[in-house]
């Protein structure tokens, strides 16, 4: 079986969608089920060598970019590869598809927050991600919340929807020498969603208590209305002890988790979360704003914030660094926690969802 892959994620400097994609790139390079398709990667430029490794995966190219390129040249190439499904990892598909179409949603913030979105943006997202579901053969999404909200804002039949939770991401970490500072990691895109500046205002209230903490954040700024998160943080007087760094390469975050004691993740609204997942793995106690989502994937290994406000927030900060036992308590938890969540069984689990859908090809 041919199955074509939307792979513009795997682009430039890969966040979120193309972590995800990756991961599942990974495992089917390995996956004795895998050995059987051919998978054809497609985008407007050049992506990831190291994706199509083992064979199992060939790149096809075609200019263009963003929705125009989605819409027109995709189908194009998905003609011309005569694939037999196609998987689209990043919300949005082509609506004219001349192949059965598996879209995954990971999230539907545009739809439940459109306040945080400039106004073109979100109702692009709105109208190509309800049509693109719409008009999919399956819907995968990473969790039960996601397919709930996926059901009720984009009126999609739950039906349609499939939950394949992700793997968890693994960096090789050093974690034998952390460093003199008490450090404090966020890591991700910033999105308003996110509270970046009531972090900097709960870090910077327990900075004028202890002269060893330090608070690192690694992420391009995608606030919406634009924040000036630098601007923030040195009205705070503690800013020479935040260090903001727009992106760093999957091969050069293992240095900021290796400094880290604690990471924090205030996100009001997420499909899934991965980068505190990411801190578990390496053996770091997590901070968290209670939401239902953070419930269904970090359970109880977390310490979690009922509200985003910054006296809350110092005072979690403030015992997931000091509370010796309160953190052997987290990273207990977080064996049982991690092991929910493989790369393999995503990965075997979108391969069925994909050739049960191929068939819709094969009977027309």
């Amino acid at each position: 079986m041919r199955i074509a892959v939307d792979a513009r994620e795997l682009q430039g400097r890969p966040t979120g969608v193309g972590r995800y994609l990756a991961g599942i790139l990974d495992a089917w390079a390995t996956l004795p089920a895998a050995s059987a398709h051919n998978f054809i990667l497609c985008a407007p430029g050049p992506v990831d060598s190291t994706l199509a490794r083992g064979g199992r995966a060939s790149t096809i190219v075609t200019g263009g970019s963003g929705t125009w390129w989605e819409q027109r040249a995709l189908p194009r190439l998905i003609r011309r590869t005569n694939a037999d499904v196609l998987f689209a990892p990043g919300y949005t598909a082509p609506l004219l598809c001349p192949a059965p179409v598996v879209v995954a949603i990971h999230d539907v913030s545009f739809a439940a927050h459109p306040e945080w979105f400039a106004w073109r943006e979100g109702l692009r997202r709105r109208t190509l991600t309800r049509l693109s579901a719409l008009r999919a053969a399956r819907v995968v999404t990473i969790s039960e919340f996601s397919k709930h909200e996926i059901a009720g804002r984009l009126r999609i039949k739950p039906s349609k929807i499939d939950v394949i939770y992700p793997g968890a991401p693994h960096l090789l970490v050093d974690r034998a020498q952390p460093g003199p500072a008490q450090t404090i990691l966020y890591a991700g895109s910033l999105f308003s969603r996110r509270h970046i500046p009531e972090l900097i205002a709960g870090f910077a209230r327990l900075a004028r208590k202890r002269t060893d903490v330090r608070l690192e954040i690694v992420g391009d700024n995608r606030t919406a209305p634009r924040i000036d998160i630098a601007g923030l943080a040195a009205a705070t007087g503690a800013g020479g002890r935040i260090a903001l760094r727009s992106y760093l390469p999957e091969d050069q975050l293992a240095a900021p988790y290796g400094r880290a004691r604690a990471f924090v993740f205030l996100s009001e609204y997420e499909g899934f979360g991965l980068t505190p997942l990411e801190a578990l793995g390496a053996g770091i106690p997590i901070v968290v704003l209670d939401t239902p989502v953070a419930r269904e994937v970090y359970g109880s290994a977390a310490l979690y914030v009922e509200r985003p406000e910054p006296a809350l927030i110092e005072t979690a900060l403030e015992r997931i660094l000091g509370d010796e036992a309160e953190r052997a308590r987290i990273l207990a938890a977080a064996r049982d926690t991690l092991a929910r969540y493989s790369w393999r069984t995503c990965a075997e689990q979108v391969l069925e969802v994909l050739v049960v859908c191929s068939r819709c090809r094969a009977s027309r």
